[in-house]
């Protein structure tokens, strides 16, 4: 026993020793990765605020409209190493443009004349944010490996292949004319597949969990696509999708069945552990007790659920909302226009919540009679 645990603490030594090698040399490879970029990198080394004004946009808010100086050096390109000077304008509100401090790495254009110092001079196109997102991703990586260890391990690996599936089938509908619809439900078949098969093995319970969520998420859009129907979309604005040169509908409905998986795959898979952990506690317990339990984990979790499904569609609007309301638009109309996509997504979503807590208890205690007759 003793050769095994130190044989387990040896191979997890190893493990985060390659994880935290693998963190320093990715983190010094995309603070010095500017050589592989074809657009123009200058890092800012002196910047300096040449004027301040008060401003009032056509709305009467009131602003700040500041002039910065910007001296930076390029990282890249056949002019790698000269200075470059740039003048940037931006508002205190910081919507359409923000201040640069020293440190900042900017994509640029190089403008063919230079300046009366004998100095480059350009136009800043964007930051370049890869560090940040770096990091962040690498907090989030110790996060789930610290807290979950080995299924956060099996977690991140599902997350990376349930994105490259994604892309693929992204991909493939653009350059084809396979029916969205289609490719979104071969695509919640294998997000669901992976998902759990990955972070929870081959089981009784992963069984379950991948049944309730498939006949769950199915059946939301059912539902959702004969509402729709019925009603006629009346109250659906579909103005923030008109710019697609594709079937919007079809488009929407795609995102509703993906949207809803979430929520039912978290549903079914709580549900289903709950379920065998009230088993495994006590393998003679009756299936109407497992009912019993079971209705009120569910009775729990449904409305955390359906309120993050609430929270996770609206967040994203909440900048548009403020904009409307702020220009004195009517509040019922501000809802309509930014909010009938988000709200019909929570919708279908909160409906897959309800229905799949009765159909991942029945079919977690089916499995669970399964195991008792082995």
């Amino acid at each position: 026993m003793q050769t095994i645990l130190k044989k387990k603490s040896y191979y997890n030594i190893i493990f985060y020793t390659f994880v935290v090698i693998c963190f320093i040399a990715s983190v010094y490879f995309v603070y010095h990765n500017e050589a592989f970029y074809d657009r123009s990198i200058a890092e800012v080394i002196k910047t300096e605020l040449k004027e301040s004004n008060p401003v009032t946009d056509m709305y009467e808010n009131d602003d700040r409209l500041s002039t910065q100086l910007i001296t930076a050096v390029l990282k890249n390109g056949e002019e790698k190493g000269k200075l470059i000077h740039f003048t940037n304008e931006y508002s205190a509100s910081g919507a359409y443009d923000q201040e640069y401090h020293v440190g900042n790495k900017l994509f640029v254009s190089i403008k063919a004349n230079t300046d009366k110092n004998g100095g480059l001079t350009g136009t800043i196109l964007d930051v370049k944010r890869d560090q940040f997102i770096l990091i962040v991703a690498w907090i989030f990586i110790f996060a789930l490996l610290i807290v979950g260890k080995r299924q956060g391990l099996f977690s991140i690996i599902s997350l990376i292949v349930n994105s490259l599936v994604l892309s693929f089938a992204l991909d493939l509908y653009v350059q084809s004319n396979l029916n969205l619809i289609f490719i979104s439900g071969v695509c919640v078949l294998l997000f669901t597949v992976i998902s759990l098969l990955l972070i929870n093995g081959l089981n009784e319970k992963t069984y379950a969990a991948v049944v309730a969520t498939l006949i769950g998420t199915f059946i939301s859009l059912l539902i959702s696509a004969l509402v729709l129907w019925m009603t006629n979309e009346n109250g659906l604005r579909y103005e923030e999708m008109q710019f697609l040169t594709r079937p919007y509908r079809v488009i929407f409905m795609a995102g509703l069945f993906i949207g809803a998986l979430g929520a039912v795959m978290d549903v079914s898979i709580t549900m289903a552990s709950s379920m065998f952990a009230l088993f495994e506690q006590n393998e003679n317990i009756s299936d109407q007790a497992l009912k019993s339990s079971g209705m009120d984990i569910g009775k729990d979790i449904m409305g955390t659920i359906t309120s993050i499904l609430f929270f996770v569609y609206i967040c994203g609007s909440i900048p548009m909302l403020i904009l409307y309301l702020k220009n004195s638009y009517p509040l019922g109309q501000t809802f309509s226009l930014n909010l009938s996509l988000e709200l019909a997504r929570a919708l279908a979503g909160g409906i897959g919540v309800v229905l799949t807590i009765p159909i991942s208890l029945y079919t977690s205690i089916f499995f669970i009679n399964r195991k008792r007759a082995k």
